[in-house]
C-alpha cells in the first residue's frame, strides 16, 4: 500500500503526546498499532470505520476513533472510513439500509414523507425505526467484512507484485 503517501498526511506522535486536549487518552492513544501501516491495523481500521458510517447516529467520528482505540487498529483509517456517510450519500445508504430491513423482517415498507423538524422526527420515527436498525447492523457488517477481507486482499497483491519487481533481473 501507499506508505509513504499516508505517512505524510498523519500526524507525528509528537504532536500527538504534546496536544492538550489528547492527554486526557493517555499512553493509549501512543499504542504503536493505532498508527502503524500494516496489514492488519489497516484493514481493521478499514473494517471499523465502515461499519460505523453504517450506523444512523450523530457523532460517527468520535465512536469509530473509540472503537479503534479499543480493538488497537489503525484510527486515522477508522475515522477516515466514516466518511462514506456524508450529507450527499447519507439519504440513499439509510434508503437502502431501510429496504434491506424492511425486505428481512418482512414488514411493509411505510411511505413515509420525510420532512426535517422533531415533530416529524417523534412521530414517523417510531414507525421505520426496527427495519431501519435491522438495515443498518446488516449492511455495516456486510460493508465491514467487505473492506476488511479486500483491503487484506490488495495489501497481499501489491507486495506480491513488490516481490516479483525485485526478482527481474536489470538489463
Amino acid at each position: 500500500m501507499p506508505r509513504k503517501l499516508l505517512r505524510r498526511y498523519l500526524p507525528a506522535d509528537e504532536a500527538l503526546r504534546a496536544h492538550p486536549h489528547l492527554r486526557v487518552l493517555g499512553a493509549r492513544l501512543h499504542d504503536p498499532n493505532l498508527w502503524h501501516l500494516n496489514r492488519r491495523s489497516v484493514a481493521g481500521g478499514l473494517a471499523v470505520g465502515l461499519f460505523v458510517a453504517f450506523l444512523p447516529i450523530v457523532g460517527q467520528m468520535p465512536l469509530a476513533a473509540l472503537v479503534a482505540l479499543l480493538l488497537r487498529v489503525n484510527l486515522p483509517i477508522a475515522v477516515v472510513g466514516v466518511w462514506l456517510t456524508n450529507p450527499l450519500t447519507m439519504g440513499p445508504i439509510f434508503l437502502f439500509a431501510y429496504h434491506v430491513g424492511a425486505a428481512i423482517l418482512g414488514t411493509h415498507e411505510a411511505a413515509v414523507p420525510f420532512e426535517v423538524s422533531f415533530r416529524w422526527l417523534g412521530s414517523e420515527l417510531g414507525a421505520v425505526w426496527r427495519p431501519l436498525l435491522l438495515g443498518c447492523l446488516i449492511c455495516g457488517t456486510v460493508s465491514s467484512a467487505a473492506g476488511y477481507a479486500g483491503a487484506r486482499i490488495l495489501w497481499r497483491l501489491h507486495v506480491l507484485r513488490a516481490w516479483r519487481g525485485r526478482r527481474r533481473p536489470v538489463g
